[in-house]
């Protein structure tokens, strides 16, 4: 990985944050991923290997996070972001080469980590305390 790309990344602070990021450089249609910056300095082939390799290797180590660390991740993200959980882009952030268990395991993991978010003290669905 080029040292240029790894300072774009290491301009995001959490993993949750990089997933959403590198997801949002691959283009639906053709199914390759570009960055302008990085086209000025290596070809588009190389650019697409390098964001892809990026994105399958975020998403490893997102993976290899126990549950509270993604929490604590996406707690950062959220927080960062300010945006709304509910509009939380969780599932375009998986790369499209991800194997199924990649995929189901991150999934159940963010569902899990959203239902924790819902009941949290000050959240907008928690629930009266008795």
């Amino acid at each position: 990985m080029s040292e240029i790309w790894r300072k774009v990344l290491d301009q995001i602070s959490t993993q949750f944050g990089k997933l959403v990021f590198l997801s949002s450089l691959l283009d639906a249609e053709t199914g390759r991923y570009s960055h302008s910056m990085l086209l000025n300095y290596m070809g588009a082939e190389e650019v697409d290997r390098t964001i892809r390799q990026s994105h399958h290797q975020i998403f490893q180590q997102w993976l290899g996070f126990s549950l509270m660390e993604q929490k604590a991740d996406l707690d950062d993200y959220l927080a960062e972001s300010r945006g709304p959980r509910y509009a939380l882009p969780y599932r375009k952030v998986v790369p499209p080469h991800a194997r199924d268990v990649e995929r189901q395991l991150y999934l159940t993991d963010l569902e899990t980590l959203l239902e924790l978010l819902r009941f949290e003290p000050g959240s907008a669905f928690a629930t009266p305390e008795s």
